[in-house]
């Protein structure tokens, strides 16, 4: 677990502390859509960068894409990662 937060830093270009957990497990069907807000905040930086976007523009739809628990209080807080990234296509 140790190497794979670090080389999730050095791809992230974060320090790898503050590599958030989940990204460093994974589902068990390895399909899971959503990931901790943390985690989509981390890669802002390299999305944006891959896909030619303003950092701060990505950071909105990722801001839109995060949902609450549900009920107000059950489960964690995650972001829709299919359908953030047909947001993101759309602007490409």
């Amino acid at each position: 677990m140790k190497l794979r937060r670090i080389a999730l830093a050095l791809f992230d270009r974060v320090a790898p502390s503050s590599v958030p957990p989940d990204a460093l497990t994974g589902s068990a069907s390895g399909l899971d859509p959503d990931i901790s807000p943390g985690y989509a905040y981390e890669q802002i930086p390299r999305v944006a960068r891959a896909r030619g976007l303003n950092p701060a523009l990505v950071r909105r739809l990722v801001d839109a894409h995060t949902q609450g628990r549900v009920l107000g209080f059950l489960g964690q807080r995650r972001v829709d990662v299919v359908t953030l990234n047909l947001a993101l296509a759309g602007l490409s």
